[in-house]
């Protein structure tokens, strides 16, 4: 399966298939969506926890183990085939120009990458690896 991630404000439709990956509709956005990949949009009780990264990502982390691989892989199989088996990338709002920035995007990245050997890229511009993203917390 073809993946990568971006931001929606760095999104062009010639990099693949508009993947929402987010809790809310980005009103901004005036591009077509491929669908909703709801089982790694973060919770809005997450979202609402205000958590640094780290213990962002544990719990995260936490959510995604509990969907399972299998789950969270079918479920972007089933996507990627509603849009003619094209690279579908993950979307979400944050933008990683910044040394500091993250998002839940790059911590599924790694997740996926521990899980099936398979690296997505990153297609925004300027992005950066904190600290803490070097390995991983788990």
């Amino acid at each position: 399966m073809d993946l990568a991630t971006c931001s929606y404000g760095e999104y062009r439709p010639d990099m693949g298939v508009a993947i929402r990956t987010t809790a809310g509709h980005p009103r901004f956005f005036r591009q077509p969506v491929g669908g909703h990949a709801k089982l790694i949009t973060p919770t809005r009780q997450l979202l609402a926890a205000n958590l640094p990264a780290d213990a962002y990502e544990f719990q995260y982390r936490r959510m995604l183990n509990e969907h399972g691989i299998q789950a969270i892989h079918t479920e972007l199989a089933v996507l990627a085939a509603a849009n003619a088996g094209g690279r579908l990338v993950l979307l979400c709002f944050d933008r990683m120009n910044k040394p500091e920035n993250w998002c839940h995007r790059r911590m599924l990245a790694r997740f996926w990458a521990e899980s099936t050997g398979e690296e997505i890229p990153e297609l925004g511009d300027n992005c950066f690896d904190a600290p803490h993203e070097q390995g991983g917390l788990f």
